[in-house]
């Protein structure tokens, strides 16, 4: 009976605790509209890229350049917000079209995201701009 019980409890932790693509893209959009560079660098992996569709070079790479980027971006558009007008997932890649209001500037952008998850982390993103 224990072994059966710890059986349960580990199925049930390891189903508690997997997220998946669409959670972890869903946990850094709550992030990024809190502004809150702890909790939105939590879902990125250490080797981060960061791309706009098309070009050669990443335009960001590693957590340490990513967090002082969106740092600054949070600190000087305080309002800034990200609102998914659709998602799709395809296996670990998440695309949402979003529409970005509250930047400094005044500018509403949209864009299509494609973040690519691995073990719980986005390890790629890429931008593609209207």
């Amino acid at each position: 009976m224990k072994t059966l019980i710890s059986i349960l409890f580990l199925i049930l932790a390891f189903t508690s605790f997997t997220q998946t693509p669409s959670d972890v893209a869903e946990a850094q959009l709550k992030a990024y509209n809190k502004g809150n560079i702890d909790e939105f660098m939590e879902v990125f992996s250490e080797d981060i890229t960061l791309w706009n569709l098309g070009d050669s070079t990443p335009w960001a790479s590693g957590a340490e350049q990513v967090a002082s980027i969106y740092e600054k971006l949070f600190a000087s558009s305080p309002e800034l917000q990200s609102e998914v007008l659709s998602r799709t997932v395809i296996g670990n890649k998440v695309l949402d079209y979003e529409r970005i209001t509250g930047r400094k500037g005044g500018d509403v952008l949209f864009l299509i995201m494609v973040y690519e998850v691995s073990e719980g982390k986005i390890f790629r993103a890429t931008a593609i701009r209207e």
